[in-house]
């Protein structure tokens, strides 16, 4: 009789303990993460995943992989997280996005604030990236003549703007060509400074731009992104204005910023990786770009460097620092 009772009641609870089981034994998605630095908005990635039901440590892992400024590590960081068997890889720029493509074309990486995915030839295009590639792009061409139109609608006067670039990355010659047409209709000449290596002396190029008569300047976004305090310094010292590329700049004591919000696109990249988890391909993904930008000016920035900013483009500034 026993066995007969412990038979019925093995075979009335057996349906609900198989699927508990195999709840407890479903996979938790694990996603990698490549960045320079950490200084990338991750709180808005992390808000989009929540937004998705996605809770860190339970129902996503998330191996966070950070270069320490150092960009030759980039290429280990990446075969380590191939090693992990990730499901996706989040890249943070361009030369995270280049390092994650080298170590692995079956694993899908989705990309942030990637500056010309199309003319570096990363992606087949925005509407069909094809590959193992998908993002955000953040318009870095079309930016770079935006910003040059800017600072002159700030400074009229100004007719000499040095572009501060890394003379080999192609997509910062593409940006280059972009501002130097604008320019002739401006009327103002551009010049060229061009640090080279992981540790350029931005010192020396300063000089080189006081030398050559600048009386403005614009930097690029990719070289001088971990060397904020120091190119705001010597802005401060060599009393030249200066567009920054990241709202980062102006929060340290940089005096004018025009760009995208950056933290939009971190929250945007979550939807790709949701998509990406549940079962969609990369390739049929299309690139994503910025619907948010804004410029921020910093008042007391001018102040120190004895500028006035006209009226019309204080009106026209989404963020001013007082």
């Amino acid at each position: 009789m026993r066995e007969k009772i412990l038979l019925f009641v093995v075979a009335t609870l057996l349906p609900f303990v198989q699927p508990a089981q195999a709840q407890q034994q479903k996979k938790i998605p694990r996603i990698g993460w490549i960045d320079i630095d950490g200084s990338g908005p991750r709180r808005g990635f992390l808000t989009g995943l929540r937004e998705r039901g996605y809770v860190e440590g339970q129902s996503v892992i998330i191996e966070y992989r950070s270069a320490q400024g150092r960009y030759e590590r980039l290429s280990e960081i990446a075969n380590e997280l191939v090693r992990l068997k990730v499901d996706a890889i989040v890249t943070t720029n361009n030369a995270t996005t280049n390092a994650a493509r080298k170590a692995t074309t079956t694993i899908p990486i989705v990309f942030i604030t990637y500056g010309d995915p199309v003319g570096d030839g990363m992606i087949a295009s925005l509407a069909r990236p094809a590959g193992n590639m998908t993002g955000l792009s953040f318009l870095a061409v079309e930016l770079s003549g935006k910003r040059l139109e800017l600072l002159r609608d700030a400074f009229p006067k100004i007719s000499r703007v040095a572009v501060l670039l890394d003379p080999d990355a192609p997509v910062h010659r593409r940006q280059f060509v972009e501002m130097k047409n604008l320019a002739k209709t401006l009327g103002v000449e551009l010049l060229v400074l061009g640090p080279r290596g992981p540790k350029p002396d931005f010192k020396k190029e300063f000089q080189a731009a006081i030398a050559q008569r600048a009386n403005a300047l614009i930097t690029l976004p990719d070289p001088v992104r971990l060397n904020r305090k120091a190119i705001v310094d010597l802005a401060a010292k060599s009393r030249l204005p200066v567009m920054y590329p990241e709202g980062s700049f102006t929060e340290a004591g940089g005096l004018m910023f025009y760009g995208l919000v950056t933290s939009d696109l971190y929250l945007r990249a979550a939807s790709l990786v949701d998509k990406i988890l549940r079962g969609s391909k990369p390739s049929d993904l299309p690139v994503e770009q910025p619907t948010k930008f804004e410029l921020v000016i910093n008042l007391k920035a001018a102040k120190q460097l004895g500028l006035t900013i006209p009226p019309n483009v204080l009106a026209r500034a989404d963020k001013v620092i007082k």
